[in-house]
């Protein structure tokens, strides 16, 4: 009796065996296809769409609905030449289903050209229209590099006649030579030409400016002068990386400087850039733990406060008038708004930009074609001015306006300096 007991026990755990080994095996097997699966389906149109649907969704500055959304797409593919029978998409699923016709039967150069095309017709298409966008990786590497202050097709060397690394005196001297001979033309061609040279020679003759070129090809975005006794002018062109450093040393060099008690801040033309720096750069003016900025995303409005304790260099100006003018936008609109609440100096000049949104990049983890990496360039938050109205469309207003005639008598009232005032009569000319 134990014998033929242990024997059905035998077969029996024989059998469990078996059938364990067998499942083990499907299961591995099905696991590894389905793991394939994934990996095909991850770089197909549906994939791709979804990501970029999802990612509006979550990071677009404004609660877009998705009834909304779909009709941007629906009408996005008719742009794009794909055959939408339906009248509109009651979801996504139907979204898909419609990508699925419009591109049965393309190859795939052409399924990605269709896609792409879309796309970005929906990105360009969100509000404000035309700042969010599908870019490549060439868009975003010189996306990079006017953030960075970067020109590869710029050679400041070449412009004065010299080889790259040239020293400060070689600069100085092939900028004289060649001033001395655009002097005698009078022509605009010939003044663009001088400013050009101007800028090459005021780059290439400051060490860091000059260190910082040399190494990465970063150009400097603040120059500096003393227009009259006792007023500095500075000009802050862009935000870059290298922004905050040349700003501090900017005021540094004027640390020990006697008689300079007035500034003049020329933000015109400063089309923005490293927004995220804006906050320290208030700071220098306004102290740390002072109330900044808002950004508003998703009905929500975001503060930033000011991480950077007041720059003891810049105390010493009593006066400051802060110039902007239409070309004034993004992060330059933000400070000067901000300077402007806080009463920090006279915005003078003309209406800025009004352009008052904060674009991010965004990478994706899907791609529809082997030759082209895409990423996203999506409009996450939106900036404020001084009395709380959003900066896009509206731009901020100058305390003086100089298309009054009587602007100067006015920046006179301010300040009573008459040595102030024509030193911005001088500028502004």
């Amino acid at each position: 009796m134990p014998k033929i007991f242990n024997r059905k026990i035998f077969v029996k755990l024989l059998i469990l065996i078996i059938v364990f080994t067998v499942g083990l095996s499907l299961g591995r097997e099905y696991f590894t296809k389905n793991q394939e699966n994934q990996k095909i389906e991850k770089n197909t149109p549906h994939a791709f769409v979804l990501e970029i649907y999802d990612k509006i969704k979550e990071n677009y500055w404004n609660n877009i609905s998705d009834a909304e959304l779909l009709d941007l797409f629906k009408l996005s593919m008719e742009k794009a030449g794909g055959n939408v029978t339906v009248a509109k998409f009651e979801n996504k699923d139907k979204l898909l289903e419609a990508i699925n016709k419009a591109t049965a039967g393309m190859k795939e150069e052409q399924r990605s050209q269709f896609l792409a095309t879309a796309v970005s017709s929906v990105l360009s298409s969100l509000a404000p229209a035309g700042r969010s966008g599908l870019y490549t990786q060439k868009q975003e590497e010189q996306l990079k590099n006017t953030v960075s202050n970067i020109n590869p097709e710029k050679d400041l060397y070449k412009d004065l006649g010299l080889q790259k690394g040239a020293s400060e005196t070689a600069v100085q001297q092939a900028y004289q030579n060649k001033a001395s001979e655009l002097a005698k033309d009078k022509s605009p061609e010939a003044q663009e030409k001088l400013k050009a040279l101007t800028y090459a020679r005021d780059t290439l003759t400051q060490q860091d400016t000059k260190q910082r070129y040399d190494q990465n090809q970063v150009e400097p975005t603040i120059f500096t002068k003393i227009t009259r006794p006792g007023v500095l002018y500075v000009q802050f062109k862009k935000f870059s990386p290298t922004s905050l450093d040349e700003f501090q040393k900017a005021f540094d060099r004027y640390k020990d400087s006697p008689g300079l008690s007035a500034l003049i801040f020329d933000l015109r033309g400063n089309v923005g850039g490293a927004i995220d720096a804006t906050g320290y750069f208030l700071g220098y003016f306004l102290g740390k733990g002072q109330y900044a900025f808002d950004f508003y995303h998703k009905g929500e409005y975001l503060p930033f406060k000011t991480p950077t304790d007041k720059l003891p260099s810049i105390s010493k100006y009593k006066q400051m008038v802060v110039l902007v003018d239409q070309n004034t936008q993004s992060s330059a609109e933000m400070m000067a708004a901000s300077l402007k609440k806080y009463h920090m100096g006279v915005l003078v000049g003309m209406s800025t930009k009004g352009w008052g949104t904060v674009e991010r990049v965004f990478p994706l983890e899907t791609q529809i074609s082997q030759k082209e990496k895409y990423s996203i360039f999506l409009v996450h938050s939106i900036t404020l001015r001084d009395d709380n109205l959003p900066i896009e469309g509206r731009g901020v207003e100058p305390d003086i306006n100089i298309k009054d005639p009587n602007w100067s008598e006015q920046l006179l009232v301010y300040f009573n300096s008459p040595v102030l005032v024509d030193s911005v009569e001088e500028i502004l000319k």
